[in-house]
């Protein structure tokens, strides 16, 4: 039976050592608690690191750790403190976390965190590996594990792999400083299906792959050369009726059953009747915007001062990473702002903020969410902030307001919240004396609406929705109409290649003997693949035609010294072994001249285009352009050609970043049936990677055996993976000549 095996950077366990003893709880959160439906209740593993380095655990008790563990479907990965200072603390903390929430001058570009990074990485997918069986599903979770999709993708090719990114994607123009882009983009694509929370993240992550791996990329799916790749939003939720039910369960609570905190939150209400307490929980760091959260505080008090003695913002401040430089300069900071405005408002019964710097247990978060009226949550820049989410869900009475901020990813969820730009302290206190004054029935009609809303997408809704959504990627790839030429089709074919009495090779050049280049110059074949087709034309029982959109002079300059048949402009043009070019096709040329001028508009239009003329076509390629301008250009263009040569007998061909016009008489399905003529060939094979190719797949007779380069939409029968895939093959033909 298959499993599911998840992967994050922390084990959903709280290990600790206590007089030599294991203690393990389990941890609360969002990701432990969305994925324990999949991890208690099915068959599924749990990988992370324990939270203890190896020098941390005494000898004694490594196994120990494992057992405890694997008690909980758990196994734990083992790391060093120096790993963990290499991996964590440094390039995942210091590196990715301040870069992809565009705090760049924060940035360290270190090539040692980089290489920790990658070595820790792989020690994480090896144990995957470990643990897969073919049938498994993988779900590899957050920023730290970039890398890991690939990594177990070039062992298990076959594998079912989802990655979610927990954390927001910068735009292009970010995220292609960081030096390793190419190999971290590389990395995440080794999934079958990327999530991020909002759909913003999910077009900066696109057009990064679009413009920086060329990669084309199609609504949300990238098409690789051994798979399709789709990248989608889902928005986690939170376990709403956990926090619902605390809420009910602190409101039917004694006077003696209440917190300390409580009391004290109480005792500041009915002093003042018509105070308010707003609610401010984060954890201490940099993309939470605390110090503009204070002193956006500050300004309201200066502009409102009628608030004074009503208002006390409640500000809690988790502790995080404490060892890194920013961390702590930034706790400096809150500490000294904290005090200079308390010093600044004070009155002898009043201060103006109560300030926590430590973590609270769960009840004492229940207790600052149903009392504090207004919650004032304003990050710089947020993944999703499952706080807002968790502060509606516990306000069971449907009052209180909410004041978010627009950077964070739950804003898109939660329209009926005051959304505010953070850096904007005027809008920031317009939107606490809105929330002040704010009618009850105000409150309550905004927060039914969104409670309905947070209900129904729980974080289980979240997670069963990626995994189905991860799951149909199988069914996809499964239900590919064309079937990969694995190690058994091969064999197969070549069984009927050397039964054959009579063969034929119909072989396409760009994109499938040789990789597409910026500059179709620069494609020459090399001398292993000119001795290749050399070799595979010895044989009079073997003909092979390389046959190619590319102009006849081209095409014979390059493979003048070879004995090989050529077919040019997709059929316009024939060269038999050692003769002379042939025109294979009546067309005419005259159109070219009211054509050119309209393509000549696009290519000043769009840098990195250009024109390449043909006997009797004309090209446009768009290979070197911006992607998403490329595009828009080639779809802009191919609308104009269509509406000019209407009636002109001409037609527009869309093939990989090029458009060509040339005549609708001409195809290499019409050239390759014409070359049947005449000979009875009981073995006929074309292989081709563009759509020009199509025709010749649908012309030639049932019994071919037709191949398309790369995974993509095809008449051909089978598909291989790239130009590697190609010359494999080939390969395997001349040795069985």
């Amino acid at each position: 039976m298959s499993k599911t095996i998840i992967i994050s950077n922390r084990l959903p366990l709280q290990i600790a050592i206590e007089n030599n003893q294991l203690e393990v709880t389990p941890s609360v959160g969002g990701l432990a608690t969305g994925l324990k439906s999949f991890h208690k209740d099915g068959d599924s593993v749990w990988i992370g690191w324990s939270g203890l380095t190896k020098e941390e655990i005494p000898e004694g008790l490594l196994d120990e750790v494992q057992k405890k563990a694997k008690k909980e479907n758990c196994v734990a990965v083992n790391l060093t403190q120096q790993e963990i200072d290499g991996f964590y603390y440094g390039f995942s903390n210091r590196t990715i976390w301040p870069l992809f929430h565009y705090f760049m001058e924060y940035t360290e570009s270190d090539s040692n965190y980089w290489e920790s990074y990658k070595k820790v990485n792989q020690k994480y997918a090896d144990v995957v590996l470990e643990h897969y069986k073919e049938g498994d599903v993988i779900w590899v979770h957050d920023y730290q594990l970039l890398l890991v999709p690939k990594m177990i993708r070039e062992k298990a090719p076959e594998a079912l792999i989802g990655f979610f990114n927990h954390i927001p994607f910068p735009s292009y123009e970010v995220f292609r400083t960081l030096p390793w882009r190419d190999e971290v983009l590389e990395g995440v694509l080794g999934a079958d299906l990327i999530g991020f929370h909002t759909y913003d993240y999910e077009r900066h992550f696109l057009s990064s792959v679009s413009r920086i791996l060329r990669h084309q990329t199609d609504f949300n799916e990238i098409t690789l050369p051994d798979r399709i790749v789709k990248v989608d939003s889902f928005p986690m939720g939170i376990d709403y009726e956990k926090f619902e039910q605390a809420a009910l369960d602190h409101y039917e609570s004694t006077a003696a059953d209440q917190s300390e905190l409580q009391k004290r939150l109480n005792h500041h209400l009915e002093s003042t009747p018509d105070a308010k307490l707003i609610l401010s929980i984060d954890r201490l760091d940099y993309t939470k915007g605390i110090a503009h959260r204070i002193r956006a505080f500050e300004y309201f008090l200066d502009n409102n001062p009628e608030f004074i003695e009503k208002v006390r913002l409640v500000m809690l401040a988790v502790p995080s990473r404490s060892n890194v430089p920013q961390y702590r300069r930034l706790k400096r900071e809150i500490d000294e702002l904290v005090g200079r405005i308390n010093g600044k408002f004070s009155t002898v019964s009043w201060t103006p903020i109560w300030y926590f710097y430590r973590s609270m247990p769960f009840e004492n978060l229940i207790d600052l969410y149903t009392t504090c009226g207004i919650a004032l949550l304003t990050p710089i820049r947020d993944g999703m902030n499952l706080v807002a989410k968790e502060y509606i869900a516990t306000r069971t009475d449907h009052t209180g307001v909410l004041i978010l901020s627009e950077m964070a990813g739950a804003a898109h969820e939660m329209n009926e919240a005051l959304i505010i730009n953070p850096n904007n302290f005027d809008q920031v206190a317009q939107a606490l004396k809105t929330a002040f004054e704010m009618p009850k029935e105000e409150q309550i009609e905004r927060n039914k609406m969104l409670q309905k809303r947070l209900r129904r997408y729980s974080v289980e809704k979240w997670a069963q929705d990626f995994m189905k959504s991860l799951k149909a990627m199988k069914e996809n790839r499964d239900s590919f109409k064309s079937i990969r030429v694995s190690s058994q089709i091969s064999d197969d074919i070549i069984t009927e290649f050397k039964k054959a009495k009579k063969r034929i090779l119909f072989i396409d050049y760009d994109g499938t003997l040789v990789g597409f280049t910026d500059k179709p110059e620069n494609a020459k074949p090399d001398e292993d693949l000119k001795e290749l087709i050399r070799e595979l034309n010895k044989s009079e029982d073997t003909d092979v035609i390389l046959i190619s959109g590319r102009d006849k002079n081209t095409l014979g300059t390059w493979w003048k010294d070879v004995p090989v048949e050529l077919i040019s402009e997709h059929g316009v043009w024939m060269r038999q072994i050692d003769g002379d070019w042939e025109l294979a096709e009546n067309v005419k040329s005259e159109w070219m001249e009211v054509v050119r001028p309209v393509i000549e508009n696009f290519v000043d239009r769009t840098p990195g285009t250009f024109i390449e003329e043909k006997n009797y076509s004309l090209a446009w390629h768009y290979r070197k352009a911006d992607p998403e301008l490329g595009e828009m250009r080639a779809n802009e263009l191919s609308n104009v050609l269509k509406e000019l040569i209407s009636n002109r007998g001409l037609s527009v061909l869309e093939g990989n970043k090029v458009l060509e016009v040339k005549s609708s008489d001409v195809n290499k399905g019409k050239a390759s049936t014409k070359k049947l003529m005449g000979t009875n060939y009981d073995f006929i094979f074309a292989i081709g990677d563009d759509w020009t190719d199509e025709y010749m797949f649908q012309e030639l007779p049932d019994t071919s055996y037709t191949v398309k380069v790369g995974i993509k939409k095809t008449s051909a029968k089978y598909y291989v993976e790239g130009t590697k895939k190609v010359r494999d093959l080939l390969e395997k033909f001349r040795d069985n000549l």
